[in-house]
This record gives C-alpha cells, structure tokens and sequence, in this order.
C-alpha cells in the first residue's frame, strides 16, 4: 500500500504525529486508525466475496482489477485467440513510415517541371500526380447536369 514511502517520508509523518497529536495521545491515535484501516478492508473483502457468490459459479475467475478499463483492455488484447499478437508482431512501423517517406521523396524529386509535363500527358508509366489539379471537360463536355439538385 505504501511501497513508495521512503525513509525521509516516514520520519516527516512520525514529527508530524507528534507535534499534531502529542507524544502521550499519539499511541491511541496510530491504534484508531490501524483498527479503522482493518475494518475496511474487512469490509471490502467480504463485499467482494458476496458478488462472487451471488454472481454464481461461471465467474469463478472474475476479478475485481479486470473493471479498470485500462486492465481490462490490456487483458482482451493480450488474449491470442483474436490473432493480434502476429498482426501486432509483423507490423513494423519504422519500415513503413520509412517506405511512405521515400515513396514522396521520390516522387518530389522527380516533379521538375518536365516531369510535370509528362505526369500531365501520361508519358511516364508508374509515377503518380501528387497534385490535385481540377479536370477540365473536354471540347463541348459539358459538366454533369443534375436536375434534382436545382
């Protein structure tokens, strides 16, 4: 419960006590609040052995740490039956992000104008048009006409 409290902490509570409480009432006051303490847990134990039982024999391996949403999830991701743990495995994301990356750097290098030119009537097979450039209807195309819209 208190695994975080150090030496300097500790020391820090006890002059506290003593100065709050006094030397003569602070053994008293360190029972109350240890039989206190006690009571709760109690409490809390047997709170959760009555849900056990009435929730019956199919939950035997309910846990109370599983209604933190942060376990719960953790725990239905790390379960192998849906497969994650070999999509999670053979997803690298540096590579990835490493291929987009020089997926763009190339096609930034090659968009000087010429290419740009080319790009625009189609003479280099397998590079693609990064910018957007509205169509232009051809001739007498009109565009699409929707009666329902006007």
């Amino acid at each position: 419960m208190f695994n975080d409290i150090g030496l300097p902490e500790l020391l820090t509570i006890i002059v506290l006590g003593v100065l709050v409480f006094g030397p003569d009432k602070l053994p008293k006051v360190i029972q109350d609040v240890t039989r206190t303490i006690r009571k709760i847990r109690e409490f809390s134990d047997s709170a959760k052995r009555d849900i056990r039982e009435e929730l019956g024999p199919e939950f035997k391996d309910f846990e109370f740490e599983d209604l933190n949403p942060k376990n719960f999830i953790r725990k239905q991701l790390d379960n192998d039956e849906l497969g994650l743990k070999e999509i999670r495995n053979g997803f690298d994301l540096k590579k990835e992000m490493a291929e987009v990356t020089e997926a763009v750097q190339s096609t930034d290098d090659g968009s000087s104008s010429s290419s740009s030119s080319s790009a625009l009537s189609g003479s280099a097979p397998g590079k693609i048009d990064m910018q957007k450039r509205p169509e232009k209807p051809a001739g007498d195309d009109h565009p699409p006409f929707d009666a329902d819209a006007t």
